[in-house]
């Protein structure tokens, strides 16, 4: 089985959008009158949820003109909420095809089916003509991919020139491996952890200029703490969450990844490049 076909599987669920709109329904939600907030609970699939997508975005400089690429875009929550907030086209790509066909059909439930396009297709490959994009970012996907210089070369080559690409990946801070399985992967074989350094140098190796880099470990332990206190406090799990996207393995993925962030072998980081006029 290739890389791709076993990071795909990993993320398979069989009957998503049915899941989804089952929870939705039990939540005392309407599919006919959804809003892009009512899906946050399934929506953001990285560490600090949409907090953690409003805060790169914020760095990234968007505007209504531009279209803008989602790397790994999974259901395209990223991707309705970059379109929603900014006005803009959002155009996503993953492997997972369960993931794009159900997000699609999120993105017509919420009307921006006219602002967001999910296709199926491989980062290191991907369907586009040069320079057709006026930026993009990609939310916890490095992980998941073994060649980064291939993969901020095609990035590279499908940004205009002077455009800036955002990147919020877990990254790793120090030796050690997490204990597996972790949300991004069952075992280290579909895993391919980087320093800030390796995630450098592939994108030097691009061409691309340095603007920012960003360690959010201490975002990431608040938000832990904060989602611990609140499942405490609750009965049960909510109707819709990741959970839902994930299923039973979701809470030892978690403890998994939470532990090698508090031991400091993970954490997540931010990285804002720019391609070079």
């Amino acid at each position: 089985m290739s890389i791709e076909n076993a990071v795909t599987e990993h993320y398979h669920h069989g009957s998503l959008l049915n899941a989804i709109e089952t929870a939705l329904v039990s939540a005392g939600k309407q599919i006919s009158a959804l809003s892009v907030t009512d899906l946050a609970p399934v929506d953001e699939f990285h560490i600090g949820g949409r907090a953690a997508t409003e805060n790169l975005l914020q760095q990234l400089g968007f505007t209504e003109q531009d279209h803008v690429l989602d790397v790994g875009c999974g259901l395209g929550g990223g991707a309705r909420y970059t379109a929603h907030h900014l006005g803009c086209r959002v155009t996503g790509i993953d492997l997972t095809t369960e993931y794009v066909e159900t997000g699609g059909q999120l993105s017509e439930w919420v009307g921006l089916q006219h602002l967001v396009a999910l296709i199926s297709g491989s980062a290191l490959e991907m369907p586009f003509s040069d320079g057709c994009f006026d930026g993009g970012y990609m939310l916890h996907v490095g992980m998941n991919i073994e060649d980064k210089a291939r993969l901020f070369a095609e990035i590279s080559r499908v940004l205009r020139p002077g455009r800036v690409f955002g990147i919020y990946d877990i990254m790793q801070i120090r030796q050690g491996q997490p204990t597996y399985p972790v949300p991004w992967a069952t075992s280290m074989d579909t895993s391919y952890l980087a320093t800030v350094e390796q995630y450098r140098q592939a994108l030097d190796a691009a061409g691309f200029d340095w603007v920012s880099v960003n360690h959010r470990r201490d975002f990431a332990l608040k938000f832990f703490d904060e989602l611990l206190a609140r499942t405490n406090d609750m009965t049960g799990l909510p109707a819709l969450g990741l959970h839902t996207l994930i299923g039973d393995s979701m809470a030892e993925k978690f403890r998994n990844m939470i532990s090698a962030v508090r031991e400091g072998i993970l954490a997540p980081v931010e990285i804002v490049v720019r391609k070079p006029d």
